[in-house]
């Protein structure tokens, strides 16, 4: 058997997430089905570095799956690509040691959020970024972002329906925010995230914004360690799990 590690990129506009459900389009379940015409009708079960939730975007998801042909990356990407749908596509394919694991060998992921700040709706923006129209104050947004960066319990910053269990402690590398024109970009850097996790931080920068928080509070809500102490997530097509890191030689 060799194993083979894919990173793709999707548009989550029509997909119901990243895991494979019943009766509903998934990414899983479209590599899934690729992979099986691949191989004349056997099941051949995809592993994703995490789940991306419906309407989640990616440009460097990563992947693996294990399997008895022996081809050069080239013509799995080929074959892959030629069998899946056009908002999904594998760009890169490697042969990795059978130790790899797309999940448990992650060493560090990149998300990346875009608000589009205008008062004017875009109609062809409205998949790809959150639009909103409220005046925002970049400078104490930016001064907010690094009070995240660090070591810190994200209890407050986790979704209250979040189902894994153990510890809500994350390590952030980099936490920023940069406008251009009307568009703001977002960088989440860390160890690893919760459910919901940039979301919500979204929503208590774009707070902060509009001046109902200060930069500061964020001290006080990681330490309350309180989901009920701030809004509503953030929609999710303005999400894109941007890349994938694993520590060598798996990078």
């Amino acid at each position: 058997m060799e194993k083979i590690k894919c990173v793709i990129s999707y548009d989550g506009t029509n997909f119901s997430g990243f895991q494979i459900q019943p009766r509903t389009r998934t990414v899983q379940g479209e590599l899934e089905k690729a992979l099986t015409k691949i191989h004349k009708g056997e099941h051949i079960r995809v592993h994703a570095s995490g789940r991306t939730d419906t309407g989640v975007h990616a440009k460097g998801q990563t992947i693996h799956f294990e399997t008895p042909f022996t081809l050069p990356p080239q013509n799995w990407k080929q074959a892959l690509n030629t069998l899946l749908p056009v908002d999904l596509n594998v760009y890169k394919v490697e042969v990795v040691p059978e130790s790899f694991h797309a999940r448990y060998d992650v060493a560090e992921k990149e998300y990346r959020y875009y608000v589009w700040n205008e008062r004017e709706k875009d109609v062809f923006k409205q998949n790809y970024m959150y639009q909103f129209p409220y005046p925002l104050d970049i400078q104490a947004m930016q001064y907010a972002c690094r009070y995240f960066e660090g070591t810190h319990d994200f209890t407050t910053f986790s979704s209250a329906k979040a189902t894994i269990k153990g510890s809500k402690i994350r390590h952030m590398y980099e936490v920023s925010c940069h406008k251009e024109g009307s568009k703001i970009e977002f960088i989440f850097r860390g160890s690893g995230f919760l459910y919901n996790m940039v979301r919500i931080i979204i929503g208590a920068l774009l707070d902060i914004g509009q001046g109902r928080r200060e930069p500061s509070d964020i001290t006080d809500l990681l330490e309350k360690k309180d989901r009920r102490l701030l809004g509503e997530t953030v929609p999710a097509q303005g999400l894109y799990l941007w890349r994938v890191k694993y520590e060598e030689p798996h990078q």
